[in-house]
């Protein structure tokens, strides 16, 4: 059985509560919407101008990321996936006034083992969703995207990592509960999310490695130009051309 059928994310609850949650799940969130986007804009919109920009949105979710793409280039042609059914269709909500967007109900294992993408793209990016993968399905997930990259194009993963000794992972949950508990008093929630980094921790779900490892398993792979843009404890931005 594929490892997401047991997952939580292939549950209606748990896909709906993220989607109501997550500006204030994920640390910093909109710093890295502007990330993505000064990217985005920097190599491809600079770089490809005759043409839409073709986008492989990896574990879409809600679809926010490609959203926050369309802010920055409408025309762009982008295909959407994700393993469950709930998160399309909030991801088809979202974006319902772009009709040419595609989608594809996949989990990574079958759109790997199936090759299930018919083109190559442009740029390739996934936001909190690779880190559910064990360590071999991470290093086969990377060549398949490198391999459905066309010449020049990028991979970004925005996603969490597991902290080099436990003292720092402690401390990282630390920082991440801190950012929670700001913004609670900014925003005067009479709910408390501040059980998030306690609830990560111990999420079997969760397979987290190394930031230097996916770097190193990148530049194995064959991407050039690899490094990490932004780091703020677990969080992290790291990309790699073709």
């Amino acid at each position: 059985m594929d490892q997401f059928a047991k997952s939580e994310w292939n549950k209606e609850e748990s896909a709906r509560e993220f989607i109501e949650n997550a500006d204030m799940y994920i640390l910093d969130r909109k710093r890295l919407f502007k990330i993505l986007k000064s990217l985005y804009k920097y190599f491809l919109m600079k770089n490809i101008k005759y043409r839409p920009k073709k986008v492989l949105d990896l574990g879409c979710g809600d679809g926010r990321i490609t959203q926050e793409l369309l802010k920055a280039d409408e025309k762009l042609d982008a295909t959407l996936v994700d393993g469950s059914t709930e998160m399309l269709v909030h991801a088809k909500n979202r974006l319902k006034s772009y009709s040419e967007l595609k989608y594809i109900h996949s989990t990574f294992h079958d759109l790997v083992n199936n090759d299930l993408l018919s083109v190559d793209f442009d740029f390739v990016v996934s936001s909190l969703a690779i880190h559910h993968l064990p360590v071999e399905d991470k290093r086969n997930l990377f060549k398949y995207i490198y391999n459905h990259l066309n010449s020049g194009g990028i991979f970004l993963n925005v996603d969490v990592v597991r902290a080099p000794s436990s003292d720092l992972e402690e401390w990282y949950l630390e920082l991440w509960r801190e950012w929670i508990i700001e913004n609670e008093m900014k925003m005067e929630l009479s709910e408390s999310f501040q059980h998030i980094p306690d609830q990560y921790k111990n999420n079997p779900d969760n397979h987290p490695d190394l930031l230097e490892e996916q770097l190193s398993t990148l530049k194995s792979t064959g991407f050039k130009t690899v490094d990490c843009h932004y780091k703020y404890g677990i969080f992290s931005i790291y990309s790699g051309q073709k």
